[in-house]
């Protein structure tokens, strides 16, 4: 009986502190510094909003700037926002970052040379597996011969099926 209540009261301690744990888990919130940036008009903000959801973060693999929380990924939207404001266009601001950190940082690759397989390659495979079922649903199923079999053959068959 002792053993009993003992047990009760040592998983009654352990679900207590469980239960708080997750729950001082769950209460944390992570929040991320925001960037502050003043433009001089609507124009510029939708241009720095496009340019920074565009431009892929250097250190995450699949965020771009405007959701990266790396520091490496503030300093590239400071860098955007200062081109900006020093009135260079979109491209002149898509070259600087391409030169800086290569083609990765592009969200869209351009087609040149080195990206040939990534833009093409998927419609060569379809045009390839298309083909490749043309030509299995065009051939001509074989037909099958009618087999006679000689007399010693019908007799090897009939001694053969009466075992």
């Amino acid at each position: 009986m002792l053993f009993k209540k003992t047990l009760i009261v040592l998983l009654t301690v352990v679900v207590y502190f469980c239960v708080s744990f997750s729950s001082s888990l769950s209460n944390q919130a992570y929040a991320s510094p925001m960037d502050t940036y003043e433009f001089h008009d609507e124009v510029t903000k939708i241009r720095f909003q496009a340019l920074t959801k565009e431009l892929r973060c250097p250190k995450c693999q699949n965020q771009n700037l405007a959701d990266s929380n790396s520091p490496i990924a503030a300093d590239l939207r400071n860098e955007v926002y200062e081109l900006l404001m020093q009135g260079k266009a979109d491209i002149e601001i898509v070259d600087f970052m391409v030169k800086r950190y290569g083609e990765f940082v592009l969200y869209r690759p351009r087609v040149s040379q080195l990206t040939y397989v990534l833009w093409f390659g998927p419609a060569v495979l379809i045009l390839f597996g298309a083909i490749v079922v043309t030509v299995i649903v065009r051939r001509k199923p074989v037909a099958e011969k009618d087999i006679q079999l000689n007399a010693e053959q019908q007799d090897k068959l009939k001694r053969f099926l009466k075992k």
